[in-house]
């Protein structure tokens, strides 16, 4: 329940700090005197949006503060998911900056705007007027019945599987389109894989094709060339290896007068030797250059087939080209692989089908345990509300699809009077009536929902007299298990409350400022007068005041 609210800065209030007791309390006002500035400050807390006109002084920054009492809700799992401290008293507070800018934070841990929401789910049921028309929803309406046939876990329990359902469902479309796309180019696919599979290329090969290629392409001049080498080399008057030797054997001479000289005599040998083997090497080479015509003809050919598949797939190497054939070799491959993986899912898909099916044929099955015992309630409680031939027709049917909440389809039907017709509750409820109904509703989620507060913001609109002060018994009733709220312009309903708080506003000077008061019991006699006969109280409206109170 909420303890205690603080407001700065916001709309006409410059500041407020009130205490709420449990129980029942009431908050009446004037029309304008800011009771739905009060709400919207609440909101804040509750995770609502905000702007700059909620300022009321626009260079100062706006707080509003709100102090829950939550020992008693088991809502430690929810802290702790969301890596928040949790405090029986927890404190949540909003701060809106001259900027623009919003801050959150729960026990002084910072948190975003969705986090505020879902905690608020498990604080407090503001009932406004427009909430009201949510009773003619189906989801709205599924979520009485489901209250009552304490479906909670039936649905989570089917919700997390109808997600992994519908992930295995776009998965498999995904992979279906895929398959789809690749069967379209299957067989050029295979007919270029297929192309350059027979090429047998290999990292590298091009260069190594290139070389032997120039080389057979010129055995006659390459074979002239090493011809005049070993000429060169061993000619016996002139030849290189003959004045070579002739060249180390005058340095020996010279070798015994000094150590420079041997020096020069062993790095000349060194090259002796080095030439020598060069020349045999030469010699070697000679002997292997002959003319091959026909290897040469099968280079040509490989070299024009790896040149015609890089124009074909638009590289440059060799390598690039293998880089297209695994691409192309996991295309032809991934038919064989979607496919089994289609399967695969399918079988999946239908296994949380069955699951599905089951646990919304059990969901089913309680909700129409929970029908009558809502109708029931519902004709008693609306029989004190001045509606005594009220009666509900709810019909609950099969879908052939999967909702959030199951496979059930609803219709609420509603007939006010005797002999009038089943309709649709929207169309045929007058507002006074869908107020009623909704109190009915709250009042029925009360004995089955552990929610810690409840906010009727007028939900008393379009009733008076008697059906008031039934209203404000309900009401009463239902504090006894929660803290509640009412809203009213109503003095029956004002009468039925613990406490009374009063909105008001002041003017200074060129200030107007919102307030709101707890009245004792002489202000509270005097506020549910001056709500019976207006601002000129009487004294029958003090004794009817009074009369109301006791």
């Amino acid at each position: 329940m909420i303890t205690a609210l603080s407001i700065e800065n916001f709309a006409l209030i410059e500041k407020l700090n009130i205490d709420f007791s449990n129980g029942f309390s009431i908050i009446t006002g004037e029309t304008g005197a800011g009771k739905s500035i009060l709400l919207g400050a609440l909101g804040l807390v509750l995770g609502k949006r905000a702007d700059l006109t909620s300022l009321k002084n626009k260079d100062e920054k706006c707080i509003v503060e709100a102090h829950f009492a939550i020992g008693k809700y088991n809502l430690q799992s929810f802290f702790e998911s969301n890596d928040l401290d949790y405090e029986e008293e927890t404190i949540i507070r909003r701060e809106i900056l001259p900027s623009g800018k919003s801050r959150a934070f729960v026990n002084d841990s910072p948190v975003n705007l969705q986090q505020l929401q879902d905690l608020s789910f498990y604080l407090i049921d503001v009932h406004s007027q427009h909430q009201t028309l949510e009773l003619s929803e189906e989801e709205f309406q599924f979520t009485i019945i489901d209250a009552i046939a304490n479906n909670q876990e039936l649905i989570a329990d089917f919700q997390l599987i109808l997600k992994k359902y519908r992930a295995a469902k776009t998965e498999l479309e995904n992979k279906k389109s895929s398959l789809s796309g690749i069967l379209k180019e299957k067989d050029y696919n295979e007919f270029l894989y297929n192309e350059l599979a027979s090429a047998q290329l290999k990292a590298g090969e091009l260069e190594e094709l290139e070389q032997s290629y120039e080389a057979l392409n010129n055995v006659e001049f390459i074979k002239e060339n090493l011809s005049a080498l070993l000429a060169l080399a061993n000619d016996e008057e002139f030849g290189l290896l003959k004045n070579l030797k002739e060249f180390r054997s005058t340095l020996q001479k010279n070798s015994n007068f000094s150590a420079d000289y041997g020096l020069l005599y062993e790095r000349t040998n060194s090259v002796l030797i080095e030439f020598d083997d060069i020349v045999k090497e030469i010699n070697r080479a000679s002997e292997l250059v002959f003319s091959d015509p026909e290897k040469l003809e099968l280079i040509n050919q490989k070299l024009q087939l790896i040149y015609t598949l890089q124009k074909k797939h638009q590289v440059l190497t060799v390598e690039e080209l293998l880089g297209i054939q695994n691409e192309l070799e996991n295309k032809v491959v991934s038919v064989v692989t979607l496919e089994q993986e289609i399967a695969k899912l399918e079988n999946t898909i239908t296994d949380f089908e069955k699951q599905l099916d089951g646990i919304a044929d059990n969901i089913s099955k309680s909700r129409r345990e929970a029908i009558p015992v809502l109708t029931e309630k519902l004709i008693a409680i609306l029989g004190q509300l001045g509606m005594p031939n009220v009666r509900f027709k709810i019909e609950l049917m099969a879908a052939r699809v999967y909702h959030n909440n199951g496979k059930d389809t609803l219709q609420f039907l509603f007939s006010a009077n005797k002999g009038t017709d089943f309709g649709l509750l929207k169309k045929v409820a007058s507002g006074g009536e869908m107020s009623r109904i909704m109190l009915a509703v709250k009042s029925v989620l009360a004995q089955y929902s552990k929610l810690p507060t409840i906010i009727f913001d007028e939900i008393d609109t379009g009733v008076s007299g008697e059906i008031a002060n039934k209203m404000g018994e309900i009401m009463r009733d239902m504090s006894r298990s929660m803290q509640v709220f009412a809203i009213t312009h109503l003095p029956q309903i004002a009468a039925k409350g613990n406490c009374h708080y009063k909105v008001f506003k002041t003017v200074s000077g060129e200030n107007t400022i919102s307030e709101l008061k707890l009245l004792n019991t002489e202000e509270r006699i005097r506020e549910i007068a001056e709500m019976l006969s207006g601002k000129e109280i009487s004294d029958s409206a003090l004794n009817h005041a009074k009369a109301l109170l006791n």
